[in-house]
Parts: structure tokens; sequence; C-alpha cells
């Protein structure tokens, strides 16, 4: 799938993705975040350098890096994995907003993404 078409899905929280698992099930599902954010990445290589960014994609970036740590960070929302895990992952949504909004990479060029 084209990495733009799975983040206008994953932004419209369409059903079997990441995002449309979070609010109503309340599920983190692990293999759809890793799709999202390997997909983020992409793009922001992709997108790298340009002067225009398309807003919708601007705004899903926002979303992931400040809706996601804070609806994740509840009391009572269920965290089976350890908590450096939902650590890392929110700082991985973090370092990509950064990276898409600003152009550059919060890392060397050559830097290996750890899988999460």
């Amino acid at each position: 799938m084209d990495d733009l078409v799975l983040l206008r899905r994953e932004f419209d929280a369409e059903e079997g993705t990441f995002l449309g698992g979070l609010r109503p099930d309340l599920v983190w599902d692990k293999a759809a975040f890793s799709r999202l954010e390997q997909a983020m990445r992409r793009v922001c290589a992709a997108f790298a350098g340009r002067d225009e960014l398309p807003r919708w994609l601007v705004e899903g970036f926002w979303f992931c890096a400040d809706w996601v740590p804070s609806w994740t960070g509840h009391a009572d929302f269920p965290r089976p994995e350890p908590l450096e895990y939902y650590e890392g992952a929110v700082e991985r949504l973090r370092d990509l907003q950064s990276w898409f909004v600003t152009g550059e990479s919060p890392y060397l060029e050559h830097h290996e993404w750890p899988a999460i």
C-alpha cells in the first residue's frame, strides 16, 4: 500500500488501523503501530526539504504526537507491554513530527531506527 494512502487511512482512524483501534477499543496494536511509524518515516524522508506540506499530513503528524500520548497515558488505558515500550513509541511519534515539520531528522544521516 502506498504510504500516503496508508497515512490517510490512519489519520482518518479507519477500521483496521492503529488509530482506529485506540479510541473505541482501547487496543494498542503493535503491528499496526509499526506500519504507521514506518510509513511516517518514509514520508518524512520523501518530504524533507520541501517548502510546502499538505495540511492533512501536518495535522495527522501533530495529532499522533499530541493525542496518542495523552490518550494512552491515561491510568485506565490497558498497557500489557513494559512501560519502556510505550515511552519509546511516544518518543518516536514526537521525533517523526519534528522531522516532518522541520524537514530535518533529529538523528544523524545514517541513523538506524530500532524496531518498536
